[in-house]
């Protein structure tokens, strides 16, 4: 593949992921735009499948740095392109964190405004997460109480069935093209319906890192982080990439022990 291609590939990949999956939750909040959780996780899955069919010609498709980690410790991508495919993802969730606060910033306010949030204030968290991932999910903080600890955890666990379920799904006896991305797409919608309740289920150091600065400088400051000091670093970047790493030694000692 062209190098240049494969970033690009992942670049736009990851915008159309990040565009929709985010877009789904800005609606949800701001219009109150679906009935239960389940329709956004279903969003976020069909933005996946979407994302992965619409450049896996030009790139691998991994539009998550977690992904592309692991396919390096496996030997399927080179570590030198690492940086650059991570590079790629960044700025593809960057650019569609932007889309979003362009499109939705005017009815953010008139949320905010009807809510009594100040942006950048102790409660601003509540339109903060349309764009980074807080825990417990603002949503349910009323009925879920967890540490950095445990959601660091969940996070690492996700991205660890995430990306072990990619392997399987694309090993060379398993490939089954087509049907490929909607399974993908299917295990993100079944992780986030387990998971986002208590860290709102990003799996995706890219999808939450970007949106996230973008936040900070859209007027929300610190407030665009949790509280706890760094947690977001560990929670939401280093846990999946354990996870994906953990993933991907695991799935080369049962094609070991298989052989």
């Amino acid at each position: 593949m062209n190098s240049f291609k494969e970033y690009l590939g992942e670049f736009i990949g990851t915008l159309i992921l990040v565009l929709f999956g985010c877009g789904a939750i800005a609606v949800a909040v701001l219009f109150d735009g679906f009935g239960s959780l389940l329709e956004v996780a279903i969003i976020w899955g069909i933005g996946v499948a979407l994302a992965i069919f619409c450049v896996r010609n030009i790139c691998p498709a991994h539009i998550n740095p977690a992904v592309s980690l692991g396919m390096c410790m496996s030997n399927k991508l080179s570590f030198k392109k690492l940086p650059f495919y991570i590079l790629s993802q960044t700025l593809g969730a960057f650019a569609a964190a932007i889309l979003i606060f362009v499109i939705f910033n005017d009815s953010i306010a008139f949320y905010e405004n009807a809510n009594a949030i100040v942006r950048g204030g102790p409660d601003s968290y509540r339109s903060a997460m349309m764009f980074g991932e807080f825990f417990p999910n603002p949503g349910f903080a009323d009925f879920i109480k967890i540490t950095p600890l445990k959601a660091g955890f969940m996070e690492g666990l996700g991205t660890f069935i995430l990306v072990f379920v990619i392997y399987r799904l694309t090993e060379k006896k398993a490939q089954i093209d087509n049907l490929t991305p909607v399974l993908i797409g299917l295990t993100v919608t079944l992780l986030i319906c387990l998971i986002a309740p208590f860290t709102q289920g990003g799996f995706n150091p890219a999808r939450d890192f970007a949106p996230r600065i973008v936040a900070y400088f859209g007027g929300w400051g610190i407030s665009a982080f949790p509280e706890y000091p760094l947690s977001f670093f560990s929670v939401y970047i280093i846990a999946p990439l354990l996870g994906g790493t953990a993933a991907s030694l695991f799935n080369r000692l049962l094609e070991k022990n298989s052989n």
